[in-house]
C-alpha cells in the first residue's frame, strides 16, 4: 500500500512534470512532516502542504538583447514568488545556462523555509534566466541586465519582492539591475540586496553564506565538545560562498585543502592560507580565470580535471575530518558520501542549495555524523540580505562588527532551534527534519492565520 509521502508526491509530480530538482526538494521536506501532521491534524484539514508546494505565482518572460557583434540574443528570464506568509518574496536570481523553471521552483521552495530559520520576516521565492555571463563582455552583461530588469522590474519591490544574487549574479550584475529599476521606476529603495557599499549595499553581505556555513558547522561541533581548530576541510566551489567559508575556516584554525570549479579541482596538502586565497579570490573575482591556474602558481598542489559522468567526484575521496560543499545542487551522490564516511568525515556544512542527493543524505544521517542540510547551514546568506533590508528601511548602516555579530548570532538560533525541534518531534540529533520542521511550523501558523488566500 502507498504511503501517505508517496501519494502526495504522485500528485506534486503529476502536476509538475521533469522537475526533478522541485520533486526532491518537496519530497525530502514532506517526509519530515509526517509526525507534525499526526499531531496537528488542523494543518491537514486547511490543506497547509498542498497550499505551500504551489507557488503563489510564477512569471516566465523572454529577455532580448544585443551582443558585441550587433546579433540579437533571446534568452528566457522567470521569478517564482512562492510564498509570502511571512513577508515579501525574498530570494535570488541565478544566471546559468542549466536554470529551468524545475530549478527555481526547488531554490524558491528551499528559500521559504531557509527564510523563517532566519528569524526575519522574509517569504520565499526565487528567479534567473539560462543566461551565461561567463566570457561575456562587461557592455553584454549591461545590456542583458537592463533587459532583463525591463519586464523584472513589474513584478518586484521593497515591500514586494526583494531579489538577490545566486550563481552568475555578483555585484556586478545586481549594479547593473539596480540601475535600470532606478531609471524605470524613478524610486531608490531597497529592491535588490548584495548592493555596492556606496549604494545601499551592506558590510558582510559577500562574506555571509561561507562565514554562516563554518558558523553552523563550529556550532555543530561543539555539541560534541569540538572545535574547527585542526580540522582538514575539504571545500568545493571556488565562487562567492567557498572563497568565504575557506576565509572563516582559516580564521577559526581549520586547515583548507581543495577549491574547485566545473572543470576540475585542486588539493594542497600544505593548506590553502590567506596568501594563496588571496590568489584565487583575485583569479576568480577579477580575472574570471580556472581553478587549474593554482597550481602554475603553487606547484607543489595538485590539479584533477573531473568528468560530470563519472560514478562519483574524486574530490570527496580526499582525506578530511569538514566536508564543506559549497558549489552547485546534487554534487555529492552516494559513492561520493560513503568516501567521506569512510575516509574520516564526520562533519559536513551545506553552503550550496541541496549539494547532497537523497541517497547521500541518508548515508550522513545513518552513519550518525554532524550533517547540516543548507536550508539551515547557508541561511547566512539570506540573514544578512534581510539586515540589508533593515538597513535601507532605516536609510541607516551598521558597522562590519555589528553585522558579523548579527548574524553569527542568527547561525547559533539556527541551529538551537533546529536542535531543539529535531529533539521534540522523536529524532534527536537530526538537522533534517529539525531545521524542516521548524521552518514549517512558523509558515503553517502564519498561513493559519490570514485565512485561505
Amino acid at each position: 500500500m502507498a504511503s501517505a509521502v508517496d501519494t502526495f508526491m504522485a500528485g506534486v509530480i503529476a502536476k509538475n512534470p521533469e522537475q526533478k530538482e522541485f520533486h526532491q526538494a518537496v519530497e525530502e521536506v514532506v517526509e519530515s512532516l509526517i509526525p507534525v501532521l499526526d499531531k496537528h491534524p488542523e494543518y491537514r484539514k486547511a490543506k497547509i502542504i498542498d497550499r505551500i508546494v504551489e507557488p503563489e505565482r510564477v512569471i516566465m518572460f523572454r529577455v532580448p538583447w544585443v551582443d558585441d557583434q550587433g546579433e540579437v540574443q533571446v534568452n528566457r528570464g522567470m521569478r517564482v514568488e512562492f510564498n509570502s506568509a511571512i513577508g515579501p518574496y525574498k530570494g535570488g536570481l541565478r544566471f546559468h545556462p542549466s536554470v529551468n523553471l524545475g530549478i527555481i521552483k526547488f531554490l524558491g521552495f528551499e528559500q521559504i523555509f531557509k527564510n523563517a530559520l532566519t528569524t526575519l520576516p522574509m517569504g520565499g521565492g526565487k528567479g534567473g534566466c539560462d543566461f551565461d555571463p561567463k566570457g561575456k563582455s562587461d557592455n553584454e552583461v549591461m545590456r542583458f541586465c537592463q533587459s532583463f530588469m525591463s519586464e523584472l522590474f513589474r513584478h518586484i519591490g521593497g515591500d514586494v519582492d526583494v531579489p538577490a544574487g545566486d550563481i552568475g549574479v555578483g555585484g556586478r550584475e545586481i549594479g547593473f539591475m539596480f540601475g535600470q529599476y532606478k531609471k524605470l521606476t524613478r524610486k531608490f529603495e531597497g529592491v535588490l540586496t548584495g548592493k555596492g557599499l556606496n549604494w545601499g549595499g551592506s558590510l558582510i553581505r559577500p562574506e555571509a553564506t561561507g562565514y554562516g556555513q563554518v558558523y553552523f558547522a563550529e556550532e555543530m561541533l561543539k555539541t560534541r565538545g569540538d572545535s574547527l581548530k585542526g580540522k582538514r576541510c575539504v571545500v568545493s566551489g571556488s565562487g562567492n560562498v567557498a572563497q568565504f567559508a575557506s576565509q572563516k575556516v582559516l580564521q577559526l584554525g581549520g586547515k583548507v585543502l581543495s577549491l574547485s570549479d566545473s572543470a576540475g579541482f585542486i588539493v594542497d596538502e600544505e593548506g590553502i592560507d590567506e596568501k594563496k586565497l588571496a590568489f584565487v579570490m583575485d583569479l576568480k573575482n577579477v580575472r574570471r580565470g580556472r581553478i587549474k591556474e593554482y597550481v602554475d602558481k603553487y606547484p607543489k598542489a595538485s590539479y584533477q580535471a573531473t568528468d560530470a559522468g563519472a560514478k562519483s567526484n574524486p574530490l570527496w575521496d580526499v582525506k578530511c575530518d569538514v566536508a564543506l560543499p559549497s558549489a552547485t545542487q546534487n554534487e555529492i551522490n552516494v559513492e561520493d558520501a560513503n568516501h567521506l564516511v569512510k575516509n574520516g568525515c564526520f562533519c559536513v556544512s551545506e553552503g550550496a542549495n541541496m549539494p547532497s542527493t537523497p541517497d547521500a543524505v541518508n548515508v550522513f544521517i545513518e552513519s550518525k555524523i554532524l550533517y547540516g542540510p543548507g536550508k539551515a547551514a547557508n541561511a547566512g546568506g539570506v540573514a544578512v540580505s534581510g539586515l540589508e533590508m533593515s538597513q535601507n528601511s532605516m536609510r541607516y548602516g551598521w558597522s562590519r562588527e555589528e553585522v558579523d555579530q548579527k548574524l553569527h548570532s542568527i547561525m547559533k538560533s539556527i541551529h538551537k532551534v533546529s536542535v531543539d525541534t529535531a529533539e521534540a518531534y522523536g529524532t534527536p540529533g537530526n538537522y533534517v527534519n529539525g531545521a524542516n520542521i521548524a521552518g514549517f511550523l512558523k509558515i503553517a501558523d502564519s498561513m493559519m492565520d490570514q485565512g485561505v488566500v
